[in-house]
Formats: structure tokens, C-alpha cells, sequence
């Protein structure tokens, strides 16, 4: 991100709009962290690494982020819940977890930032275990083609995705999608809730 995305990330209204408006609307959608052990990417500062363990309840949250100054703030921020967080430096396309060890993984609009998105999204999957939910709210190439996108943030230029196409990468790796993602304020962003299935659950006919 560069600094114009990084203020806005950080800033008071962003906290604000995550916990009055995306926390409640993925609620709906099926989110359900409490009790679990969850994976945060891109964390930032750690606000939504707060809100999952003080608003939701997570059992543990590791946040993970690629800028070491951001991390340092985040541990900051969270140090309060001791050991129910762990902020680590870390590659959302290579989180250091094996396969299979999370309840959750939520992204807070970080994959879109990612060059090779569907390795994000690959490495998500692997780590959550069966009936592990990815939690997600995401940029849409709607969005990023905006001239105040365009001109004041960052991105990367090649293969953006669209709402269909985040939705279907999510299927492509497996993932189930019991309620349909819904999209926000004129298509820029796309919130959902996706499952890995279990060996138990039915295959859809």
C-alpha cells in the first residue's frame, strides 16, 4: 500500500465502518469466530484483529502482515489479550501454519492487493481445517478502475477480479458458498462467507 491507503486503512473511520457495518453484515452472512482460532491477513495496526477477539470472541488470533512497522504497532495495540494473539511478520501466499490448523481465516480486504490472488486464496484454504470458514471482504476491479483509485492508491495492475470471479476462485479450490456473497456500495466490494467442506458433507448434485 502506499502512504494515501495506509492513512486511510488506519484512520478512525475505517475502524468505525468495520465494526458498526462489515462485523454485523458478515454476521449475517455466517460468519462464526467464537471459540475459534483464526487467522487474520494483512492486520495492519491489529484494529481487526481487536475486533475479532474482543467484539466475536475468537479463541486465538495469529495476525499476520508484511510490513514489520505495521506488526510492531499491531503488538502494541493487542497486547492486552496476551497469549489469545500472535502478530507475526508473514506472506499471505506462505502463512507459516500447516495444513489444516485454523477454524477461520478472515481477510479484510487484503487479497486484492496481491499480484498472484488465487495463491492467497490457495494458501487460505490449505490452512483451514474441514468446515473451516474464510471470512472475506474484498476489492472489486469495479472499484480499482475508479479515477480516485487510480489516482491516489496502489494496486496491481493485471488480472483484478470481479465479485463473480473472486466468488468463483473461492469454488475452483473447493470452497463452498451456503449463503451468496453480496456486494456493497455499487458493486466495489464483495463480502461473503466461504466453507471448506468435510469429508462428511454431501456432494451437491
Amino acid at each position: 500500500m502506499n502512504p494515501v491507503e495506509t492513512m486511510l486503512v488506519d484512520s478512525a473511520p475505517r475502524a468505525w465502518l468495520q465494526r458498526a457495518y462489515e462485523l454485523p453484515l458478515l454476521h449475517r452472512l455466517g460468519a462464526r469466530i467464537s471459540g475459534q482460532r483464526v487467522v487474520e491477513v494483512g492486520c495492519g495496526r491489529g484494529v481487526g484483529a481487536e475486533l475479532l477477539l474482543d467484539r466475536w470472541d475468537a479463541a486465538h488470533v495469529l495476525a499476520v502482515d508484511l510490513d514489520p512497522a505495521m506488526v510492531e504497532r499491531a503488538r502494541r495495540r493487542l497486547a492486552r489479550f496476551g497469549p489469545r494473539v500472535e502478530v507475526l511478520v508473514a506472506d499471505v501466499c506462505e502463512l507459516p501454519l500447516d495444513d489444516g490448523v485454523v477454524d477461520a481465516v478472515v481477510d479484510f480486504a487484503v487479497i486484492h492487493h496481491v499480484p498472484v490472488w488465487r495463491d492467497a486464496v490457495a494458501e487460505a484454504v490449505r490452512v483451514l481445517r474441514p468446515g473451516g470458514q474464510l471470512v472475506f471482504e474484498e476489492v472489486t476491479r469495479h472499484a480499482l478502475q475508479r479515477w480516485s483509485y487510480r489516482t491516489f492508491l496502489e494496486h496491481p495492475e493485471v488480472d483484478r477480479f470481479s465479485a463473480e470471479e473472486f466468488a468463483d476462485a473461492l469454488v475452483d479450490h473447493g470452497m463452498r458458498l451456503p449463503v451468496p456473497p453480496v456486494t456493497r456500495f455499487f458493486g466495489d466490494f464483495v463480502l461473503g462467507v466461504a466453507v471448506k467442506p468435510a469429508p462428511t458433507d454431501p456432494v451437491p448434485s
